[in-house]
């Protein structure tokens, strides 16, 4: 299964990112983002940024994944 994981961008230099998501921080490809600037959010997979979303798409999906990953810690 492949996931696609939101973070926000913290800055860019020229093709990279720096991304973040609460304590963790990551560096990927803006390659395939029109346009991205530092408080974007973006969906980010294998260290590139796929899709381009907003803040509120960004915590929609977070919250799901945090229900997600209780529910498998629950063992449902």
């Amino acid at each position: 299964m492949c996931l696609a994981y939101p973070m926000k961008i913290d800055g860019i230099k020229d093709d990279m990112a720096d991304v973040s998501v609460g304590h963790i921080k990551s560096r990927v490809s803006v390659r395939l983002i029109e346009r991205a600037k530092k408080g974007d959010y973006v969906l980010v997979h294998a260290g590139i940024a796929i899709e381009k979303i907003n803040k509120a798409k960004a915590i929609e999906i977070l919250t799901l994944i945090t229900e997600l990953g209780q529910k498998m810690d629950e063992g449902i």
